[in-house]
């Protein structure tokens, strides 16, 4: 009997990361506009310290205009506020904040992971229940891997386990190179917003990075 072929692989979509929020009002005016710019899943909303009041009120700022796009908005840390602002689910970093994440996220909410430096870590985060695996962020101190072994890390996960594989894309050319290594989302931030032709231009060139990408492995796809 001939093996029936795997169902095939979706389109990556892009996971949007804000810069670092002082204030939100700024930015919940202009996001209509921008997520429609692409196809953005999701929305990584980055906080900086501050009282638990002042987050949640930004949150909640955010939250309308980026699930009204048919996005979901997570707070980059801060899970045990996500409920309170309105927020879809939070991203943590490393195996122990993760633990300390689930009793207040699941079932309910989504639940990323990051900072998992080793194939054991992220195996550990997907068997927990991480809803996803970030690779290739930068460490504490700047540093992350190089774009192939990035490559590589997302084609492992993405052929061995089912939940989703996201890479962190620091320029047009790694968004294509991750979209076509086997992501399933991925993550821009700076560039996007330190982009001179304004966010929106280099979202909609971020998408088309995607698009390009994938097609170059759907072509290369034996049977194609």
């Amino acid at each position: 009997m001939a093996t029936k072929p795997p169902p095939p692989r979706p389109l990556p979509r892009l996971y949007l990361a804000t810069p670092p929020l002082a204030e939100a009002a700024d930015l919940a005016a202009r996001l209509p506009k921008l997520l429609a710019a692409a196809d953005v899943a999701a929305v990584l909303v980055r906080l900086p310290p501050g009282d638990e009041r002042a987050i949640v009120q930004r949150a909640k700022a955010l939250a309308p205009a980026v699930q009204d796009a048919g996005a979901a908005l997570l707070l980059d840390g801060h899970p045990r506020l996500a409920a309170r602002g309105g927020a879809d689910g939070a991203h943590v970093n490393g195996l122990a904040a993760m633990q300390e994440a689930i009793p207040t996220l699941k079932p309910d909410r989504i639940l990323g992971v990051g900072g998992l430096a080793t194939r054991h870590d992220a195996m550990v985060a997907g068997e927990a229940g991480a809803d996803y695996v970030l690779f290739g962020e930068p460490d504490a101190d700047g540093a992350r891997p190089s774009a192939e072994a990035i490559c590589e890390r997302l084609g492992w996960w993405a052929e061995l386990f089912e939940p989703p594989c996201v890479g962190h894309a620091e320029s047009l050319d790694e968004v294509r190179l991750f979209a076509a290594a086997g992501a399933d989302f991925v993550l821009v931030g700076d560039i996007i917003w330190q982009d001179s032709r304004g966010p929106e231009v280099a979202l909609a060139d971020a998408g088309d990075a995607i698009a390009a990408g994938f097609a170059a492995t759907t072509a290369a796809a034996p049977g194609r």
